[in-house]
């Protein structure tokens, strides 16, 4: 069972490079973030077209999250928004539970964490509150003890290694320290990280800005992650990074990412 999640940085725009991945690697299962759409601007009939089926949640220009799942698997239980704030509008987090006749239902969710600067500030507070909420719901959703994958777009640099250039992010909010405090408790409630535990290097990036020649400079940083509770990190087999995905006209900044879990 293989489980992707990418920020696509606007669905309409990348929509033909989202189908050849399909076509390509063939998930069982997609995370998308930063659809910047609403839910009937979507390019669902594409995505049918391809063999999956389709859970959004848009948002009109900004944020946006989707689940992707391939047939014959099917979804149920979803959720829309993370809970723990009723005036939250922002639309950044889905999930549903995966379920096929040869494997063990998998809870996944898609996550596109805020960025949160400048800090300090009301979008630093928001991102805090956010990864606390996060936390919380993870905490309830591993009672259940099912197989559970949080993926998606964190928004965080977790240690030095993580970023080309370590140095340059020391004052963002993506690397400061109440940032990464906030990310190590939501491991602590008893999350792998999976590109972590399967690959230790360094020089492991997902996202590329745009700007100052990053991406041929390889200046990139390691912010896309898969968190997986102990009943699916029993089952991860691999992880890996669509590195060349970067390298297409139009491109998102961010790649995929893609874990393998065993059915059961």
């Amino acid at each position: 069972m293989r489980i992707a999640t990418w920020n696509v940085n606007s669905i309409k725009q990348r929509v033909g490079h989202l189908v050849g991945f399909l076509d390509e690697a063939k998930p069982d299962v997609v995370c998308l973030q930063e659809l910047k759409c609403q839910d009937e601007g979507f390019p669902r009939a594409e995505i049918e077209a391809a063999g999956y089926a389709v859970e959004t949640l848009g948002q009109k220009a900004y944020n946006g999250v989707a689940l992707l799942v391939r047939a014959p698997l099917t979804m149920s239980e979803i959720r829309r928004g993370l809970p723990g704030d009723e005036t939250d509008e922002q639309s950044r987090y889905i999930e549903a539970l995966i379920s096929g006749e040869d494997m063990a239902p998998v809870r996944v969710a898609s996550i596109y964490l805020p960025n949160g600067n400048p800090t300090p500030g009301p979008k630093y507070t928001y991102k805090l509150g956010f990864m606390e909420r996060l936390r919380v719901h993870a905490r309830a959703l591993l009672a259940d003890e099912r197989a559970l994958v949080l993926a998606g777009d964190y928004n965080v640099i977790p240690e030095p290694e993580d970023a080309a250039d370590a140095s340059a992010w020391v004052n963002d909010a993506l690397f400061l320290p109440e940032t990464r405090s906030a990310f190590r408790a939501l491991l602590a409630e008893g999350f792998t990280e999976a590109l972590r535990a399967c690959d230790p290097r360094p020089g492991l990036y997902t996202f590329w800005d745009y700007q100052a020649g990053c991406w041929q400079r390889n200046q990139g940083i390691r912010i896309d992650h898969l968190l997986l509770s102990p009943q699916a990190a029993d089952r991860l087999v691999s992880a890996s990074v669509q590195k060349h995905l970067r390298g297409l006209e139009k491109p998102s900044d961010h790649v995929p990412v893609t874990i393998e879990l065993r059915p059961r």
